[in-house]
Parts: structure tokens; C-alpha cells; sequence
């Protein structure tokens, strides 16, 4: 127990002289309503996509010995990456600008408010599901076998790419 003297030198001084007010990111309508991920923080998305489908067929390379997977098996692991729980990701803002926070994307400030649920889950799985459509389950699977960089590279910085 800390009393008497002293005290508020080894906690830090007095609380209003070190509590900080944070606010949480200002969010647009369009952040906060559209069902599809806002053009901004696409390049983001598409990072924190590529990572976590290149975690899931590690993991899965990794139960049959770091063999490559069989087209159904690795099939399989695209849908699952996809329809996952995307609840990990949210938006923070730092120096004025919103950028995606989550598992695969840089550290950001820690020192942030980051606004997570809501849409983001959704938007994600949505653009993921989008992803394998469009480039399909052998090209990203082929990808991924050649590196996390070639995988990001075909979903994230082609022509079309969202960090193009």
C-alpha cells in the first residue's frame, strides 16, 4: 500500500498531470455505414487478407508435413480464411490519417483508440470471398507456395491491386 508521503512521486505524480484524453477516430458515414471497405483503407485490408491467408495454409501445410496441399484441401483453407472472424481488425487514426489495425498489418501507436466490430468484420470477409474469386484458389494457392511476398503482390499490388 502506498500512503503518507511520497506517494503520488511513485505513481506517476498527480493524475491530472498524466492522464491523456485519446479520442476514438472520427468516423465518416461512409466509414461507419457502407457495406463495402472504404477506398482508403483498401491497400490495408488487402495486406491484413494476404497475411491472414497466408497463415491459415501454413498451418494447414503444416499438419501434412509442409507438403503442398491437395486442391480440395487447399480450397477448403481459402473458404475458411475467408469466412472467419475478422473481429481481431479495427481502425485506429494516428496523425490524423485512419489506417486498418490488426494481426499482419505494422505495429501502429499504441497509444490510440481503435474502433473494432461493427463493419470491419463483414468488409473483410467480403473483400476476401472477392479476392478468391477473382484470381481463384490455384493462383493464390500457387502464390502463396512461392512466398508471403508473391502472395501480396498478386492480391494487393498488381495493375488492379488496392495499394496500386
Amino acid at each position: 500500500l502506498l500512503a503518507g508521503t511520497g506517494a503520488e512521486e511513485m505513481c506517476g505524480g498527480h493524475p491530472a498531470a498524466s492522464s491523456r484524453s485519446i479520442p476514438a477516430p472520427q468516423l465518416s458515414p461512409e466509414e461507419r455505414l457502407s457495406p463495402h471497405m472504404p477506398e482508403s483503407l483498401r491497400c490495408d485490408a488487402c495486406h491484413a487478407i494476404a497475411f491472414q491467408i497466408e497463415e491459415q495454409l501454413r498451418r494447414a501445410e503444416g499438419k501434412v508435413g509442409r507438403k503442398a496441399l491437395s486442391e480440395p484441401d487447399y480450397v477448403e483453407v481459402l473458404e475458411r480464411s475467408c469466412s472467419q472472424g475478422w473481429e481481431s481488425y479495427g481502425v485506429q487514426e494516428l496523425d490524423g490519417e485512419k489506417r486498418l489495425a490488426g494481426p499482419g498489418l505494422p505495429r501502429q501507436e499504441s497509444m490510440t483508440v481503435m474502433v473494432m466490430g461493427g463493419p470491419w468484420p463483414s468488409r473483410l470477409s467480403k473483400m476476401c470471398h472477392g479476392y478468391v474469386g477473382e484470381r481463384g484458389e490455384a493462383q493464390i494457392y500457387g502464390a502463396h507456395r512461392r512466398g508471403p511476398a508473391a502472395l501480396r503482390e498478386l492480391l494487393c499490388h498488381g495493375e488492379k491491386g488496392a495499394c496500386a
